[in-house]
């Protein structure tokens, strides 16, 4: 590394997220990194005849944000290639959505996207419902994924094209015919069948990524996970590494079952692919499984029963997908390869079994590192369990705090356990890492700075939705940042080169239009970034 500056930054608020020095004014850039940060004349030394010295002028400056759980290349996808439908459309709204975006299409093309929202299930789940879908589409198969990216909507076309019957997770009218609405992998036929009349190229894979990229910088992430990925991704990242275009530092993690994205190649077979893909920027560390699905569809699995509902009757609880056993031999699996894993839990039964599982394999001298993801609602008992056997909550503090998500889950789930969900204050409290992920797009713009509002305040940050979800959990803005920044860094396993400023450490780093220290915590959700900078390159400007 060069002894003298590439660029000096001067002048700033600069929270650096290093327990040991949590403030700075100044830092010294050199050939990427950090090459110096701490007060204004220690910096100014590395200054030589062609630094470029900047005065911030008092703005504060702060770590790039990491986005621990989300997939941009979905988002990408339904943005460039796809049809979107609002998910706060109704049934009529989302049907001329869909009549328009078919009138424009070839004949017998399939309609593919996602976007629409739990609250249609009940709507949507009848024979006059599908009718109406049939005549919108005008004969085109259609399949869209919800909100949640969980479940399906398809028209008669697609299912007849899928060969969709009666069965689980399969929604049917009085009459016991199928309504097109789709739960979890009763969904995976139609997709694919979409899949099978034509996916994606290799450039609009990559190029659906370069958007997605382009978004995330714009909001200050400079370093995510992609939650769930495919050897089309894995190509697709290395590609855009390999052309220099890979402005983040991305950890990838590779399906070892799939439960609702329809892939073809996963489990070992993909694992067997991941390292040919790894890259200077990223790196193919972890794999994704799928334990339990989610509170609204009665999908996850919990301790105590949903409530009673026409499909589910009296005292259901939902299950997991895998079993005990076959939890134990993934995890073997991962551990033995040297890698982690994202494991999607949402219920307390299946966060229960995870702990459980690693118990038994961490008795056994596994050190694997293990994401519990999403983790919604835990069991008092479980949460010191986390870091007393190293488990990390992979939260998602951008559609848990009042708003659609959490009113769907009203009605599955009694009020009184409905709304204690998130335990973050315990579970920090306990000792546990601590991260959050967007989801994106699941939520619908992954936007970290609403999160980590609701992170302090357990409030709606846009006002749309009033009150306070379980406001005892909430965090202060230091621990918010930390969530955001270091410990998202560790839980990915790249705090080698990123997550807070440190000399020697990427510079990655977001400029923002306020102090996130000194504005009411309610304020914190219109925060904005001025620049992004990534490997000491401006990547957005405002």
């Amino acid at each position: 590394m060069s002894q003298h500056a590439d660029s000096i930054i001067r002048d700033a608020v600069i929270f650096t997220a290093d327990r040991e020095r949590l403030w700075a004014e100044a830092m010294a850039v050199a050939d990427g990194r950090i090459l110096h940060i701490g007060d204004l004349e220690s910096v100014l030394r590395f200054a030589g005849e062609d630094t470029d010295v900047r005065s911030l002028e008092g703005r504060f400056l702060m770590p790039g944000i990491i986005d621990g759980h989300n997939h941009p290349a979905l988002a990408g996808r339904t943005a460039l290639f796809e049809l979107s439908v609002s998910p706060a459309a109704s049934y009529e709204e989302a049907l001329e959505t869909i009549r328009e975006y078919a009138a424009g299409l070839a004949p017998g093309a399939w309609i593919t996207g996602a976007g629409w929202g739990l609250h249609l299930l009940e709507v949507i789940s009848t024979a006059e419902a599908l009718a109406g879908l049939d005549e919108a589409t005008a004969g085109h198969p259609m399949v869209l994924v919800d909100i949640s990216r969980h479940n399906r909507w398809a028209n008669t076309a697609a299912m007849m094209a899928a060969g969709v019957v009666p069965g689980e997770g399969v929604l049917v009218d009085e009459r016991g015919v199928p309504t097109g609405v789709l739960f979890e992998r009763a969904g995976l036929p139609v997709a694919y069948a979409a899949a099978r009349e034509g996916g994606l190229t290799d450039e609009q894979e990559r190029t659906a990524y370069r958007h997605s990229i382009g978004i995330l910088h714009s909001y200050g992430i400079t370093s995510f996970q992609d939650a769930a990925v495919t050897p089309e991704l894995l190509a697709a990242l290395h590609g855009l590494d390999a052309a220099g275009e890979l402005d983040a530092w991305v950890v990838s993690s590779m399906m070892m079952n799939d439960e609702v994205l329809g892939a073809e190649i996963i489990g070992e077979p993909l694992l067997d692919l991941a390292e040919q893909y790894r890259s200077e920027h990223h790196r193919p560390d972890f794999v994704k499984l799928f334990l339990d699905g989610i509170p609204p569809a009665r999908t996850a699995a919990m301790l105590e029963p949903y409530l009673e509902d026409a499909q589910h009757g009296c005292g259901y609880c939902g299950s997991t997908i895998l079993s005990a056993d076959e939890l134990y031999q993934t995890l073997t699996v991962t551990s033995r390869r040297g890698l982690g894993a994202k494991i999607h839990s949402t219920g307390d039964a299946a966060t229960r079994l995870i702990l459980d599982t690693v118990q038994r394999l961490r008795e056994e001298g596994h050190a694997f590192r293990c994401q519990i993801a999403h983790g919604q609602y835990v069991a008092p008992d479980d949460v010191p369990r986390f870091a007393e056997l190293d488990v990390d909550a992979d939260i998602s503090p951008y559609i848990w705090y009042p708003g659609p998500l959490p009113e769907a889950i009203k009605m599955a789930v009694p009020e009184e356990r409905a709304v204690r969900i998130h335990p973050n204050r315990d579970l920090i409290a306990a000792g546990a890492l601590v991260s959050a992920g967007s989801d994106w797009p699941v939520s619908p713009v992954p936007n970290p700075w609403q999160a980590l509002a609701g992170l302090v305040t357990r409030r709606d940050p846009t006002g749309e939705f009033p009150g306070a979800l379980w406001p005892e959990q909430s965090l202060t803005v230091r621990e918010a940042i930390e969530v955001f920044t270091i410990n998202g860094a560790r839980m990915l396993g790249i705090d080698d080169v990123t997550g807070s400023l440190e000399a020697g450490k990427s510079a990655d780093f977001v400029v923002l239009d306020t102090n996130l220290f000194e504005v009411d915590p309610n304020e914190i959700g219109g925060a904005a970034p001025q620049e992004t900078w990534f490997a000491g390159r401006r990547v957005f400007s405002r």
